[in-house]
């Protein structure tokens, strides 16, 4: 490579970096202010961020009247990122005979509350995970109730994006491997949280660089540094609730400077949010936390929110 190659490819990629820097939106996570999504929408526009991601139990009171919420976010600036299943929805993708009424559940509320809000995907989590994991007749139920689903949702305009999640069916690599081969991937993508994969032992750098393609949007949020690297069993819930497995960015169980520079290198357009738990004793205000991570996103990866 001559001089003027070289420079070239080096003002291509800061100008790419720069795109992404300019595209990617940050958001936070509804489940850290509970029911009181009014203090949620308060508080994040608050702090600089552009946009919220509830659980539907959080907004059972908006259901019948989504434009209430809608105005309130408008008038605060922000979007609704997406919005994840659960309250009252059947979630069982893995036996076949529960499969049809939990696809019909998916797409009542997707096409009868996401849909109207703008949101570009469908986050989904898949329910809870079978004693000793889930077999390959049940992954392959749930592949297929994906991309039913998926088919039904990309007609209302939304990507369907499930979430693999530490005790839920998609664990571990090689079953989030299995179900992304068996689905189509212009049905059904994926929101990568960054925790959840650490803890179940994956790589999220390696994940997101090769299923960069079916990546809908991105969850930060980061594990005791001893996690980094980790291929080891899952954590369990009860080690969970003695210690919080979900920490502050900049703790040092992932790479987020890795996986930033991976998004900005591709022009990432899209959401990350940061998917935090309420704050247990000693953690401080959720005004604290959320300061604390604002200012790693701002000093430590150098973020312009």
């Amino acid at each position: 490579m001559d001089r003027r190659q070289f420079l070239t490819a080096a003002l291509g990629a800061i100008s790419a970096r720069a795109l992404a820097a300019s595209g990617m939106r940050f958001a936070t996570s509804g489940f850290i202010w509970q029911d009181n999504i009014e203090e949620g929408i308060r508080t994040t526009a608050r702090f600089g961020f552009k946009g919220i991601e509830p659980f539907r139990q959080h907004v059972t009171k908006y259901l019948d009247r989504p434009k209430d919420l809608k105005k309130q976010l408008d008038d605060a600036g922000l979007a609704l990122v997406s919005c994840s299943n659960g309250s009252n929805m059947l979630v069982d993708f893995l036996d076949p005979a529960n499969r049809a009424r939990t696809v019909e559940d998916h797409v009542r509320f997707a096409g009868g509350f996401i849909a109207g809000f703008g949101c570009k995907h469908f986050k989904i989590n898949m329910g809870r995970r079978p004693e000793g994991g889930p077999s390959k007749d049940q992954l392959a139920s749930l592949a297929d109730g994906l991309n039913e689903l998926g088919r039904r949702t990309k007609a209302l305009g939304l990507k369907l994006a499930p979430h693999p999640h530490i005790w839920s069916p998609l664990e571990r690599e090689e079953e989030v491997n299995f179900v992304l081969r068996k689905t189509d991937p212009s049905l059904v993508y994926l929101v990568t949280d960054t925790a959840h994969l650490t803890l179940g032992g994956m790589d999220p750098v390696a994940l997101i660089r090769e299923q960069y393609a079916r990546v809908a949007a991105v969850h930060f949020k980061d594990t005791e540094a001893k996690y980094r690297g980790y291929r080891g069993p899952t954590p369990t819930q009860e080690e969970h609730r003695k210690v919080n497995l979900y920490k502050d960015l900049g703790t040092g169980g992932v790479d987020f400077p890795g996986i930033y520079a991976l998004l900005s290198n591709h022009a990432y357009q899209g959401w990350i949010t940061l998917d935090l738990d309420p704050p247990r004793p000693g953690d401080g205000s959720i005004e604290e936390m959320l300061q604390r991570n604002k200012t790693y996103l701002e000093k430590g990866l150098r973020v312009k929110l």
